[in-house]
């Protein structure tokens, strides 16, 4: 029976690119460097500041100024945290129908806290999520399972009678470790060179509506 539903947050529930593309963007500027297009940006924003810097600067972590661009660029994101940032189409309306259905809501991100707690009170969400577990409130992040398996603990709510969503691999490779059914966000920020029907997904979705659709029929079915 289905009882809650996580959803990952960058790439899933917002579309949070924008934003991480134009932090980055300044920090090239600043370094009077070449920007990139959001469009090439889009498949490591939800990947981490780590990810969108080796990609910016065309550099490595062991580059001695690595951590210092990185947390230049961290800045500049916080910044900007909301200046762009929207919910995906139709977020809400799976947000209300969870309501009516008297089942439980929550976020499990990478994205730690600090950005986590900032962002979400814009975003505007129909209704509040009964749980946010963000990149930084477990010991280890997605892909390990440690974040779904304290929101499902803290919900009281076994793995089995929960649905994550989410748009990357390592979302259905945490999954899959919790052993909670997964559905896989193609919305998201996927690249054209990655092959999600080979993450095998339970479930796969083109958009919120797909959502809904699916988890009407999980519901009927139970």
């Amino acid at each position: 029976m289905l009882k809650a539903v996580l959803f990952d947050l960058d790439g899933t529930l917002a579309d949070t690119a924008r934003d991480l593309a134009g932090a980055l963007n300044d920090l090239l500027r600043a370094h009077q460097l070449p920007e990139k297009d959001v469009v090439d940006i889009r498949p490591y924003a939800a990947q981490g500041a780590s990810a969108l810097i080796a990609f910016g600067l065309q550099i490595s972590p062991e580059h001695p100024e690595f951590a210092q661009y990185r947390q230049a660029y961290l800045t500049r994101y916080e910044q900007r945290l909301a200046q762009e940032t929207v919910l995906f189409d139709n977020v809400n309306t799976v947000l209300n129908w969870l309501q009516q259905q008297h089942i439980l809501w929550g976020i499990v991100t990478n994205k730690h806290a600090c950005f986590t707690d900032k962002l979400l009170p814009q975003l505007h969400f129909a209704t509040q999520p009964d749980i946010v577990v963000s990149g930084d409130t477990c010991s280890q992040p997605k892909p390990a399972p440690d974040s779904l398996l304290y929101a499902c603990q803290k919900l009281n709510i076994l793995p089995e009678n929960c649905l994550y969503i989410g748009d990357g691999e390592r979302d259905i490779q945490a999954s899959k470790q919790a052993k909670m059914p997964s559905m896989l966000a193609l919305w998201g920020y996927i690249g054209k060179e990655e092959q999600p029907q080979n993450w095998q997904a339970d479930y796969v979705a083109h958009d919120m509506l797909d959502v809904l659709q699916q988890l009407q029929k999980m519901v009927l079915n139970t």
